[in-house]
């Protein structure tokens, strides 16, 4: 088998060592664990037994597939609201009682023991979640939306959506809707079998329930329903149809409904405790956040104990920074017709007394000694333009932009989204106030424009972040002056690199086939960039025949053709994977002489027994014991090949085919000769990707593979 790419320099320890900055590798950084990747099945393999299994089903069956895809998302809406309540309502608490203990401390004059508390409190909860993150699920490290955003574009790389993974996640993090999204994948594991879940074990229908989790993760973040069904359909999801909208408008509705409810029974008492410039430093926070993601990364692949360390040294330089910046705030005077209390001791409220005198504040100490909801809250409301000064904003306004940067790459649990909203708040509220002499707008209102363009500038996304912000702030008249701004934000930045997640997903090593084509497909053909050699099957092949294909190469779909006597000249019957393959070798339905297989083998299997398993659960041809003499038998392919993949001719553009590829959510393409011959052909782009540059960019496209019979997939093995 070939090892070589178009340009024959690439070598086989690029197929198994991951370069960080490598995007064709077959490997990928998952956490700080390097992870096989492989394709999803997004497309039904339609051959016979399917067909037969489907033609069994009656209008109940029916009835059990429809209501079970809507109970599933009415499930994840419920799931949801629970997580990000519990988890909500335990940040408040935790920090309400870190700050009060805090707080009573400075009181005392006691600033030493203070600071003692504030920064081992920190320095136990990142402890904490660094351990349970390195040692239980290193893929729950980070937000998980590059992770999620690669497996909706059809690549597969198991341990990120895992049982570990949801627990590890659902305590770490609140805003991150990758926990979500992976209880929903995990309640379709091997582990339940019961026949209404059974309609569900294949990566298509999975596809649509993660990208309904997806949704429901920022409704329930933002109070956004309709900011999350726009959220996946832009940012996330690669492919998409109205039922799927129907689906994700519905779970996202469950998860507003009950959420509001919830919060609503806490707040009763019975819970307890600018454009262009937004741009550029959206642009210029992706690039320093890449840049120290790769630093990151060469601590972390040490071992588990420098990972731990890393998390744990910026747990207390964090701790030291921000208990250390509000001393040098000058305390502040309590307004006289402050609409809340003045000043506040413990937790949340704008006016913190911090080290003040009574009667004074710390405006600085307001917003480091808060969660990020009330940070967010104070640099949002209104009527408050004389709260802050200049420094103390300014001050904040560069911890936010580095701490967020510095505190990502660590192993533990943690997103981007909220950290972005606070240091672009922040900008925001310092140029109103630079601009209060020449404007007569509320600060509070240049805070949300500030978020606003500071999320287009990292994230490049408009419609969805202009509708979550519009829920979040409950005021429509702000619509055009956010859309100026997103737009303005998301244009300039685009001229300096990629939105955040790209980046993040390039680092790690997951392969994503974007939505355009790049102008020199259009001058190539299909034919003109594969290479060989090709792995196929006969309609009867012989069973030690297929043992050695499936254990010298990792191919995952194999093209079938009938020769004479079945059939009048050599013609592609169809495609064949791998894992079908290996199970027709389990049940071991051989016959002694080449024959078609009788109707009565059908009743062998299950339609379970072709269900997709999950990530990293395949079968194994290691694992399969077959005897000399089952060796010299055969097997009959024809029911269990899929009759009618999807097909090009050989001329076809190579933009072309890509668009189709993507839109679609291929794994396998045929490419079949203009004029019937003997020569049949397959192309497959492998994770989604195929190779066509022979420069080392970032940008390159993927994996390609041979035309011509008798050659398949030489370079990349894993389609």
């Amino acid at each position: 088998m070939s090892t070589n790419s178009i340009n024959g320099a690439t070598d086989r320890e690029s197929l198994t060592i991951p370069l960080l900055a490598n995007s064709t590798s077959q490997v990928a950084i998952v956490g700080a664990s390097v992870c096989p990747i492989e394709s999803l099945d997004y497309e039904i393999a339609e051959n016979d037994f399917f067909k037969q299994d489907w033609r069994t089903c009656g209008k109940i069956q029916i009835f059990q597939y429809l209501f079970m895809k809507w109970l599933l998302c009415f499930l994840i809406g419920i799931i949801v609201s629970l997580i990000g309540f519990f988890n909500n309502l335990a940040v408040e608490n935790i920090a309400g009682i870190k700050f009060v203990v805090t707080s009573n401390m400075m009181l005392l004059n006691r600033y030493g023991m203070a600071f003692l508390v504030f920064s081992v409190s920190n320095l136990v909860l990142t402890l904490f979640a660094s351990i349970v993150t390195a040692f239980v699920a290193p893929a729950a490290a980070g937000s998980g939306i590059p992770e999620v955003k690669a497996y909706l574009n059809g690549v597969d790389a198991p341990g990120i959506l895992s049982l570990r993974t949801l627990v590890v996640k659902g305590h770490g993090a609140y805003r991150c809707m990758y926990c979500i999204i992976v209880g929903v994948r995990v309640d379709l594991r091997n582990r339940l079998t019961g026949r209404w879940l059974l309609f569900f074990k294949n990566d298509r229908d999975r596809r649509d329930l993660v990208t309904c989790g997806s949704a429901a993760g920022i409704a329930a973040a933002f109070r956004a329903p309709v900011g999350g069904v726009l959220f996946a359909l832009e940012e996330m999801a690669s492919w998409w149809r109205s039922a799927l909208l129907w689906r994700a408008f519905f779970t996202t509705a469950v998860v507003a409904i009950v959420l509001r409810a919830l919060i609503d029974l806490c707040l009763s008492g019975k819970c307890g405790l600018f454009g262009v410039v937004g741009g550029i430093l959206g642009s210029l926070y992706n690039f320093l956040l890449d840049k120290v993601l790769r630093i990151y990364n060469l601590i972390n692949e040490k071992g588990i104990v420098y990972r731990i360390f890393l998390a744990c040294s910026i747990s207390i330089f964090t701790s030291s920074l921000l208990f250390g910046l509000p001393w040098l705030a000058s305390c502040q005077p309590c307004p006289a017709d402050a609409s809340e209390a003045c000043p506040t001791i413990g937790r949340s409220g704008n006016y913190k007394k911090f080290q003040c005198q009574p009667g004074h504040y710390n405006d600085l100490a307001s917003l480091i000694f808060n969660t990020n909801d009330d940070a967010i809250r104070n640099l949002f409301s209104r009527d408050t333009d004389a709260e802050f000064q200049y420094s103390s904003i300014l001050i904040f306004f560069i911890t936010c932009f580095f701490l967020s940067i510095f505190s990502y790459g660590i192993v533990a649990p943690a997103g981007l989204f909220v950290p972005v909203i606070v240091t672009g708040a922040s900008y925001g509220r310092f140029v109103g106030m630079v601009v209060s002499s020449k404007s007569s707008l509320n600060h509070g209102l240049y805070a949300v424009l500030g978020a606003a363009s500071f999320l287009g500038g990292s994230m490049r996304m408009t419609v969805s972040l202009c509708v979550i912000i519009l829920e979040l702030t409950n005021n429509l008249l702000l619509l055009p002056l956010i859309m100026l701004v997103l737009l303005v934000s998301k244009t300039v930045a685009d001229a300096f690199n990629g939105n955040i997640y790209d980046l993040i997903m390039k680092a790690k090593g997951f392969p994503y086939l974007e939505t355009h084509a790049e102008p020199y497909m259009r001058q190539l053909t299909v034919t003109d960039v594969v290479t060989g050699p090709l792995q196929l099957f006969h309609g009867i092949e012989k069973v030690g025949d297929i043992v050695h294909v499936l254990q010298t190469t990792r191919h995952n779909g194999f093209p079938v053709i009938d020769e004479p006597p079945l059939s009048e000249s050599p013609v592609l019957y169809g495609l064949i994977l791998r894992a079908h393959l290996i199970e027709l070798l389990k049940k071991k339905v051989f016959s002694s002489t080449p024959v078609p297989i009788g109707p009565d083998a059908f009743e062998q299997f299950l339609a379970s027994d072709f269900a997709k398993r999950g990530s990293g659960n395949g079968g194994k041809i290691e694992d399969i014991e077959i005897s000399e003499e089952e060796m010299e038998m055969f097997l009959d392919l024809h029911p269990f090949t899929n009759t009618s993949p999807y097909t090009v001719v050989e001329t076809m553009s190579l933009a072309k085919a890509r668009v189709l590829f993507r839109e679609v959510g291929l794994r396998h393409l045929l490419v079949i000769p203009k004029v019937t011959s003997v020569r049949t052909s397959i192309l497959s782009f492998s994770s989604n990707k195929f190779y066509l540059e022979i420069r080392w960019l970032g940008h390159l496209k993927g994996y390609c593979c041979k035309l011509d019979m008798p050659t398949f997939l030489g370079s990349f093995p894993h389609a």
